[in-house]
């Protein structure tokens, strides 16, 4: 990329659009992390020490009397393995939850085995229909949009929905982690719950019928968040949360072993991320991850500034990898190198949540449910949502 402006004091650049570096050289991201941070994981000890306790207690309290207090989604990755270890630290009894999607590693599947073996813990795999994900995941890659991980995320977060409601679970924890994951420009994703895009893509793209499939519409939102009152916990903002250490106290814990990137335990993922978003739409996510690495004091510029020199994916490799993937699509690699090469488009050609239209009818929607909520609340029938996200 021809002028290319690089951050001092990260490895951000104006490969991101929305990237403003100022006088003294530093970018947006990195002043907007000081400030994130301040407010939560710069905390003293002592303060967030009692908010994790609170959180706790809450969770317990909700879940007194039931199988499960909470619910973990887990992949294998880092963050949810550990994740589930401070919840067994914490007395938490979560139902353990494994959304299969078809792209997992044997690494990931072994990953998955050792949390709930060795902590106890009661494992649901919830196992898609691949005919109809395949579909779906396709027409993302003929519509030429950016997030092809919006699928997976759309349907994991629906599934977890689902089964808490199915369950009587008040609270999803979340894996979220300021220190890892401060850094991620709004122009290299997209809304990854927008279901509205998603079944608008489909529909122009899509060959097969994805009915059956969870789903998490502005309407099922409402309900699991503001009728059940089922909450999300990001526990990890509360504790030291340092990638290293973490890796090492999984590995010696729970017999983890690495993928070699972040969220590489899909196949799929590693080739989106190390192939697709790099030579299709110039994005090379190891900078957003390296570089709140670099904030959160893990890791040193110069160490983050070496390895992005490398290239994003194996280049001897991606061969095989590509005739995989189009092996898993039933397309041959011509085909998915077709796709790949197409002009790119935005999901925002496409219909979103925050189109006139739909906003119009969630609102009335929500202004006919207010009074008849309002009253079930009263009786307390029904609890106050904590924190409720309005869509």
């Amino acid at each position: 990329m021809e002028n290319l402006i690089v951050c001092k004091k990260c490895v951000m650049d104006n490969t991101a659009t929305e990237i403003v570096v100022g006088d003294d050289g530093v970018c947006n991201f990195c002043k907007s992390y000081e400030v994130l941070a301040n407010d939560t994981i710069n905390r003293p000890d002592d303060i967030k020490q009692k908010e994790l306790q609170d959180q706790l207690a809450e969770i317990k309290q909700r879940g007194a009397g039931k199988e499960y207090d909470c619910i973990l989604g887990v992949s294998g990755g880092v963050d949810s393995t550990y994740l589930a270890l401070k919840a067994k630290q914490w007395g938490l009894r979560p139902l353990v939850v494994h959304f299969d999607n078809g792209w997992n590693s044997e690494l990931a599947v072994k990953n998955i085995e050792n949390i709930v073996n060795k902590l106890c813990f009661d494992l649901h795999t919830y196992v898609i229909d691949w005919q109809k994900f395949r579909d779906l995941q396709l027409s993302y890659i003929k519509a030429s949009v950016l997030d092809l991980e919006a699928p997976t995320d759309q349907i994991i977060f629906s599934a977890l929905y689902k089964i808490a409601s199915k369950k009587g679970i008040k609270t999803i924890l979340s894996g979220h982690n300021i220190s890892t994951e401060s850094i991620l420009p709004r122009s290299w994703y997209t809304d990854k719950l927008d279901y509205v895009n998603m079944k608008d893509i489909h529909h122009k793209y899509g060959t097969t019928s994805i009915s059956g499939l969870p789903k998490l519409t502005l309407y099922h939102k409402y309900y699991y968040q503001h009728v059940l009152c089922i909450s999300t916990s990001s526990l990890l903002n509360y504790i030291d949360y340092n990638k290293k250490s973490v890796k090492d106290e999984i590995t010696q814990n729970l017999d983890w072993k690495d993928y070699g990137g972040k969220h590489h335990e899909s196949v799929y993922t590693r080739f989106y991320q190390s192939y697709i978003l790099p030579v299709k739409f110039n994005i090379d996510k190891r900078k957003a991850h390296l570089s709140s690495l670099i904030v959160s004091g893990q890791i040193g510029r110069e160490e983050a500034a070496k390895e992005i020199q490398s290239p994003p994916y194996d280049v001897k490799a991606i061969a095989d990898e590509k005739e995989y993937v189009a092996k898993k699509f039933s397309i041959s690699v011509d085909e998915l190198n077709r796709y790949i090469e197409q002009p790119n488009r935005s999901h925002s050609d496409f219909r979103t949540e925050y189109d006139k239209d739909v906003r119009f009818y969630y609102f009335l929607f929500r202004v006919i449910v207010y009074i008849p909520v309002r009253v079930l609340r009263l009786f307390k029938v029904l609890e106050t949502p904590k924190n409720p996200k309005f869509y």
